[in-house]
């Protein structure tokens, strides 16, 4: 019997759709470790179907087909989502991405609700949140943090 979730792959499973699908995985290779899985070539040069790897997560992209209605970041003028990933150490993965070309969005912090994150914007106007977790944190605590946060921030 088949399986409804194949092996290796995750309940939910990102896919982007980018300009420049092969110079996003070299992107992402170099700034986040990606390896690529898979990549389906047209015609024409564009990536119809690519799968790459960041640690124990699937990520499946594309080239922009307005044809199809995949358009990236940049051609609808940013991004409403952000891509949360989890790394051994926020502050290298962040140095990482910066030197590949990601812009620094918010630099790398610890923050109340117990992850050591900051946030870029990768070439292809993707956000990631770059985040290494360093104290887990009772809901109860994480309630009164985050009142406190709101309270003293300008």
């Amino acid at each position: 019997m088949v399986k409804a979730i194949p092996d290796g792959y995750a309940e939910l499973t990102a896919y982007l759709s980018v300009d420049g699908a092969s110079e996003a995985i070299a992107f992402y290779t170099e700034a986040f470790g990606a390896k690529e899985v898979s990549r389906y070539v047209a015609p024409d040069g564009k990536i119809m179907h690519a799968q790459i790897q960041i640690g124990g997560t699937i990520v499946m992209l594309s080239d922009e087909s307005v044809e199809a209605g995949l358009l990236g970041p940049k051609s609808v003028g940013g991004t409403p989502v952000t891509l949360y990933l989890f790394v051994e150490d926020a502050d290298a993965t962040f140095a990482r991405a910066v030197q590949a070309g990601a812009k620094q969005q918010r630099a790398v912090q610890d923050h109340f609700f117990g992850d050591r994150a900051g946030q870029v914007i990768d070439p292809f106007g993707h956000r990631w949140t770059l985040a290494t977790h360093i104290e887990d944190v009772s809901a109860e605590e994480f309630e009164r943090r985050a009142d406190e946060h709101m309270r003293t921030r300008g």
